[in-house]
């Protein structure tokens, strides 16, 4: 007769071991991040997304965007799912109370941006793509005014000019008849409509942060993100293969494992030691490094118009991230 009552009770050591060892791993990562200088975060988190835009160009003959976008949540999602799980169980009444809002944050920040973007890596090149994605605070207070009815500073009113006019320089390839005949990049259209989905994501993280709990929140999204891109990766399968190789699968662990999580982490814990306005100005940094890989990697070059577009993106962005002289007296009254 099997003992089944030994078996369970070695389940249950085993399950147990499994969990110290979780939570021991957990808390050594959580240790080390806080010991890195919150700067080195930044830019190491700026480092792997400025390489993400290289390698989504990199590999368009091996991966369909649609797959590289699946297997890319659906890797971060098993390595995330151990570290976030007790965190879970406490907290999915609060991430259920509020469905509706992380079904649209798995629409637009994980299904959304994601696959838009390397489907542009099709079209466009990943200098002009991570170009394009600068714009991101731009359009963050766009949105901001026109769906939420928050008002501009002069400042933030500046730096969507000049940005916008940066943006235009970027995609019309520093041509008036491009512009004048709009005969644009489709793949610089298509980084727009990527830029767009990350900002609203934005918007929803900012009216929600406090209501809703960071990183199981994250989870239940990239959950949902999974099943929504299914029916799109099934379709995809069946039209276009994937060329599995080293490249392939070292992109998918690239996307899935630094990209997805470990840039997500020293980002998030910089944010919570120098403060998101600070820490926004790093992410001027993403297409210079992809600027950087693509010259090196993927032998990209870089055009005058892509240089003088992405000077005026980031200055405008930093125009428009300074605080005016009289809020600068109200945060010292505050």
């Amino acid at each position: 007769m099997t003992n089944f009552t030994g078996d369970k009770q070695n389940f249950y050591c085993s399950y147990s071991e499994l969990a110290i060892v979780r939570e021991t791993f957990r808390k050594a990562v959580r240790s080390t991040m806080k010991k890195v200088n919150p700067y080195v975060l930044l830019v190491v988190a700026t480092l792997i997304w400025g390489g993400n835009f290289v390698i989504g160009r990199a590999i368009t003959s091996s991966l369909p965007p649609v797959s590289l976008s699946f297997l890319r949540w659906c890797t971060a999602f098993l390595i995330f799912l151990p570290f976030v799980w007790p965190l879970l169980k406490k907290e999915w009444p609060i991430v259920k109370k509020k469905w509706h809002i992380v079904l649209l944050m798995a629409v637009t920040g994980v299904a959304g941006f994601n696959t838009l973007l390397y489907i542009a890596l099709h079209y466009t090149t990943s200098i002009n793509a991570s170009l394009v994605n600068t714009s991101t605070p731009i359009i963050i207070y766009m949105l901001s005014f026109f769906m939420l009815g928050e008002r501009l500073n002069r400042n933030q009113i500046i730096g969507t000019v000049l940005s916008l006019a940066g943006l235009l320089i970027i995609i019309s390839q520093g041509s008036l008849n491009v512009l004048l005949k709009f005969s644009f990049n489709a793949g610089d259209l298509i980084v727009i409509l990527a830029v767009i989905c990350w900002s609203i994501y934005s918007l929803l993280v900012k009216q929600n942060a406090g209501k809703l709990p960071g990183y199981s929140t994250f989870s239940v999204s990239m959950v949902l993100g999974i099943f929504i891109l299914l029916p799109f990766f099934i379709q995809e399968a069946r039209t276009t293969e994937i060329v599995w190789s080293a490249g392939s699968i070292l992109t998918i662990l690239y996307t899935g494992v630094f990209a997805s999580i470990v840039a997500f982490m020293s980002w998030n814990t910089a944010v919570e030691r120098v403060g998101p306005n600070k820490a926004g100005i790093f992410l001027n940094l993403i297409p210079v490094f992809a600027a950087i890989f693509a010259v090196l990697f993927i032998d990209e070059k870089l055009a005058w118009y892509q240089a003088l577009g992405g000077v005026f993106v980031i200055f405008g962005v930093y125009i428009s991230t300074r605080l005016t002289k009289i809020e600068q007296q109200r945060k010292k009254t505050a």
